[in-house]
């Protein structure tokens, strides 16, 4: 017998034009699930996460954007900006949480799960 899952709904809300966002560089917003920090990569990319390093909830948005990582302003603790893993020496102590984001048509959609 099978069980049926329900995915959680996710809401997404427009929360600007990826031009907003400053090549290696970041924007905090706040959400009912606290703050996400909106990155976006020297080649353009654009990744969100929670905007707390896994270490001692340093704010990520307020880190260096290098590749796709990021590192944080207070520890140096350097997060994948993909998975939110940490990376090298940091790898497997911590995850900041990967926020869903798209890009439609110019501008940034961040995906907030419903009930």
């Amino acid at each position: 017998m099978n069980a049926l899952v329900k995915e959680p709904a996710i809401a997404w809300i427009d929360v600007g034009a990826v031009t907003d966002i400053p090549r290696r560089g970041a924007r905090r917003l706040p959400s009912p699930r606290g703050d996400v920090a909106i990155f976006r990569t020297g080649d353009g990319q654009v990744f969100a996460l929670m905007d707390a390093c896994p270490h001692k909830g340093g704010p990520l948005s307020q880190g260096i954007v290098h590749g796709q990582s990021v590192t944080c302003p207070l520890h140096g603790r350097i997060i994948d900006l993909a998975s939110g893993d940490g990376v090298g020496a940091d790898k497997g102590k911590g995850c900041a949480p990967v926020v869903p984001l798209e890009v439609r048509e110019g501008r940034l959609l961040l995906g907030l799960v419903g009930g």
